[in-house]
């Protein structure tokens, strides 16, 4: 049984600065002329040695850093029919209804049946629930989208919507509320759920906190992710399927949406997954800590495979299937100390993997790259700033075949992308050479170790342009 774990919080420091309250300033004499004194006393190590390590820990009202390992927790399962399932339905009503009845009993397992479940909105994960499927017989879908172009102004502080036309909105919907920004232009993407109605009028289960003007053409549309969780913590999911439905459905990039969408969450593991057919990305997380993906198979997105998100920091990606999408893996902004080791990513439009903006100190390792549709592995120029890129990342062991067109490029390091390790790469180009090149050094690129890599096939092995 997996072990779930409360989310940690950090306590609030005593004091926040140096001009901190008069209080704060007395009790930092007065703790400095008890460190001093026990010095001279000679015990001053045992005031500051680290507390004694914690054996068979048991379960304490308020403590959540320690807890027994327990054999078993809370299962519930939820079936298209009565046979075996405690639940009977085959909608996120009572996916949802399931997750947050073991959330309520401490976490546990919600054991999904075979059958396809069809969604009108998105599951919402809560922390220690298990979502586990019972292999690819469990098939999660949503409904085809629509898109109705609102009839009122609603400014920031609303709560509700007017649409021009009924359609087949219900009380109950996730939704996607865009428009231009009044002011400056820019797009606004709004996610709600329609929780009260009145003729074509619908409240919202939170406030706009955006202006919705019609001088910004606002429309109304049902999608949304088919799961998602935010500021969540230790959640897995496992062994199921899930079906984006993307011929009949429009675009929701992967800043919002997603077969699964995470934002804000902590540990968090997804095991045998199939994530398919999103108009938009399959595996995307934001803002995310210690995020596991592991033997998923992600293909078929208008979008990215797999998207490690914003800020996200030590993802683990491993043995996973990314083939079919626009860019296979996808390293987004700040995303740290992070590992991709044997994934194959194959015959996907753009990029095999492409990472840039401050994407610092990742390994890449024993990956097959395959018939990626312009360059194998992309070191993005992300010059937005002074020192951006994706500096001090390993790229080592893994095969890179057939990238591009006729004039392709196996690994391309653009910008001013510094202090990187190509090692032991094989790089190969099994059509005719044509213009194609192994790899591509701008001409700003600071320090490359290139060692022991094995390349054939191209026009040129390498294209260094630095000066």
């Amino acid at each position: 049984m997996t072990r779930f774990a409360k989310p940690r919080v950090a306590p609030e420091p005593l004091w926040t600065s140096p001009t901190a309250s008069p209080a704060a300033a007395n009790r930092r004499r007065f703790l400095g002329q008890l460190a001093v004194g026990a010095t001279a006393l000679g015990f001053a190590t045992r005031l500051t040695a680290e507390p004694p390590k914690v054996a068979n820990p048991r379960a304490t009202d308020g403590d959540d850093r320690f807890e027994p390992d327990w054999e078993q927790r809370l299962t519930l399962t939820v079936g298209v029919s009565g046979r075996e399932a405690d639940l009977v339905g085959n909608s996120d009503k009572v996916l949802q209804a399931a997750v947050d009845y073991v959330a309520r009993r401490g976490g546990g397992t919600v054991k999904v049946l075979p059958g396809t479940y069809t969604l009108r909105s998105a599951v919402n994960l809560a922390s220690g629930v298990r979502l586990l499927g019972s292999g690819p017989e469990t098939i999660i879908t949503k409904i085809a989208s629509q898109t109705v172009q609102l009839a009122a102004d609603s400014d920031w502080y609303d709560q509700e919507i007017t649409l021009a036309a009924p359609g087949d909105f219900r009380v109950g919907d996730s939704i996607v509320l865009r428009a231009h920004n009044p002011h400056n232009g820019g797009a606004e993407v709004i996610k709600r759920t329609l929780i009260a109605k009145r003729g074509l009028r619908f409240k919202l289960d939170d406030g706009l906190r955006k202006n919705l003007w019609l001088s910004g053409k606002p429309t109304c549309a049902s999608l949304f992710p088919l799961l998602t969780a935010e500021r969540e913590a230790d959640i897995a999911i496992e062994s199921l399927t899930l079906d984006g439905n993307r011929e009949n459905n429009e675009n929701l990039d992967g800043n919002h949406a997603g077969c699964v969408f995470l934002q804000d969450c902590n540990r968090v593991a997804l095991r045998d997954v199939v994530a398919r057919n999103y108009n938009g990305d399959g595996i995307s997380f934001q803002i995310c800590h210690d995020v596991r993906v592991q033997r998923c198979d992600s293909h078929g997105h208008a979008g990215l495979g797999l998207h490690p998100g914003s800020g996200s920091q030590r993802p683990v990606l491993l043995d996973n299937h990314l083939h079919g999408n626009q860019i296979g893996l996808f390293w987004c902004w700040g995303v740290k100390f992070g590992l991709a080791e044997r994934n194959r990513i194959e015959n996907n439009q753009n990029y095999g993997i492409s990472i840039g903006h401050n994407d610092t100190d990742n390994v890449m390792r024993d990956n097959d790259v395959l018939r990626s549709g312009k360059v194998g592995v992309l070191f993005r120029d992300d010059a937005r700033g002074v020192d951006f890129w994706a500096n001090r990342n390993v790229l080592e062991n893994n095969r890179i075949v057939d990238s591009g067109g006729e004039d392709g490029v196996a690994i391309d390091v653009t910008g001013k992308t510094r202090e990187i390790r190509l090692s032991g790469n094989q790089i190969s180009e099994t059509r005719k050479p044509g213009q194609r090149i192994a790899i591509r050094l701008g001409k700003q690129v600071g320090q490359v170790d290139l060692s022991d890599n094995r390349i054939a096939g191209f026009a040129r092995d390498l294209d260094d342009r630095r000066a």
